[in-house]
């Protein structure tokens, strides 16, 4: 606790995970947190000494989240820091006796514990923590319809168990996408249609975080025993083209339902909204991101039986890498804190690359390689940008530039 009486501007840092991670990860209800948070510091240090340890988590892991996102002397600082606060985080947790008392807070706290580990290239580290992150929400119920089992439960309560329970359902999901190992959380009759409408500062601008929140549930369910089950086990997404062809037109019809505000996406219409509304700009990068992700999986995916579609997974590719090289200019420093986003752009320029390394003869000029090309060179040059301090980036430029 003397610890989070010395942390360096606390105010801050707590705005910095709304700013940053609250528009892509939403299951705090904010006001309601930030009328715990400024109840807290408004007790005498006697009476916060008794405060329940499982806020002290969660505020800590914010503090933590906000310190990835923020500028500081030197990245070995912010790291150190970010690090120290996530200690404290999960020394809270035990405090709290976490793993025999699990609640809303907890999982929270644990759900962000999990991307802060990501996001400090601890990937395997998360998901081993997350192993037990699922076993907590479904021993508390949250994979569970609140109208069945709290029927007597406040709307309110009900809507943050569905909007948590997204939260554990979408990390599980899109983190088996990229590491290519079994969902897990897979046994659920919550339903999306019940996830009530809310305002919110997106509203304005023609969408909302429910309304984000429905469009990532709709896309992670589909990825997940589409492509997330038979990638973890070896197996083909499609045994056939024709099968191919039923299950892009699915993710389409998916997008295409989507609100109109996620699904305009040009570097104008971007740059544009994200003057308007940086929240639901963020939104709408990672929402893009993740499903043209799935759409290049899909069209990559080659066995026996079935060739790559080698035009749709550059096609695919280049926008999915496309709305990470946006998310670098609009928001800067952050595409780089990301470990999902950066990733997968990765792997997505490495799938580019390696096409455009074996493409057909007589065509170099077609634009569709040559928009290849191109993509390989940004997502080299971004990199580099951080490869002095970054051994990840440093390896990632090495493997990219024997394409070139």
């Amino acid at each position: 606790m003397s610890n989070l009486f010395k942390a360096e501007h606390p105010f801050s840092l707590i705005a910095k995970y709304f700013d940053a991670v609250d528009p892509v990860y939403p299951m705090l209800h904010r006001e309601s947190f930030e009328s715990e948070y400024h109840h807290f510091w408004s007790m005498s240090p006697q009476e916060r000494i008794a405060t329940d340890a499982s806020l002290i988590a969660l505020i800590f892991v914010m503090l933590a989240m906000g310190t990835q996102f923020v500028d500081l002397p030197s990245l070995e600082e912010r790291e150190q820091t970010a690090e120290f606060y996530v200690s404290a985080s999960h020394q809270a947790l035990r405090l709290f006796s976490y793993l025999g008392r699990p609640s809303i807070g907890s999982i929270q706290t644990m759900v962000l514990i999990t991307y802060f580990l990501m996001n400090d290239n601890h990937a395997s580290d998360a998901w081993a923590f997350a192993g037990i992150l699922q076993r907590q929400a479904y021993a508390i119920g949250l994979n569970r319809d609140p109208s069945i089992v709290k029927p007597d439960a406040h709307p309110s309560e009900m809507q943050q168990r569905r909007k948590v329970w997204q939260a554990v359902f979408m990390q599980d999901t899109f983190l088996s996408v990229i590491i290519k190992l079994t969902p897990t959380v897979t046994h659920t009759d919550v339903r999306i249609e019940d996830l009530a409408e809310t305002e919110d500062a997106s509203s304005a601008h023609g969408g909302s975080d429910t309304s984000f929140i429905r469009s990532m549930w709709s896309l992670a369910s589909v990825a997940q025993g589409t492509i997330c089950t038979p990638r973890s086990l070896d197996r083909e997404i499609s045994r056939t083209p024709a099968e191919r062809t039923r299950l892009v037109s699915h993710f389409q019809r998916i997008y295409n339902s989507l609100p109109p505000a996620f699904r305009t996406f040009n570097e104008r219409a971007i740059c544009d909204l994200a003057r308007r509304s940086r929240r639901l700009a963020r939104q709408t990068l990672f929402l893009t991101s993740n499903y043209y992700h799935c759409l290049m999986l899909i069209y990559a995916d080659e066995h026996e039986s079935m060739a790559c579609d080698i035009r749709g997974t550059l096609e695919a590719a280049h926008e999915a890498v496309n709305s990470f090289f946006l998310f670098h200019t609009i928001f800067d420093g952050e595409a780089g804190v990301w470990f999902h986003f950066q990733h997968r752009a990765f792997s997505e320029a490495l799938i580019i690359a390696e096409l455009v390394k074996n493409k057909p003869p007589g065509s170099n000029m077609d634009p569709v390689y040559l928009s290849a090309k191109t993509d390989i060179l940004k997502m080299v040059g971004i990199l580099q940008l951080n490869g002095e301090h970054d051994v990840v980036a440093r390896t990632r430029v090495d493997v990219l530039k024997r394409y070139l």
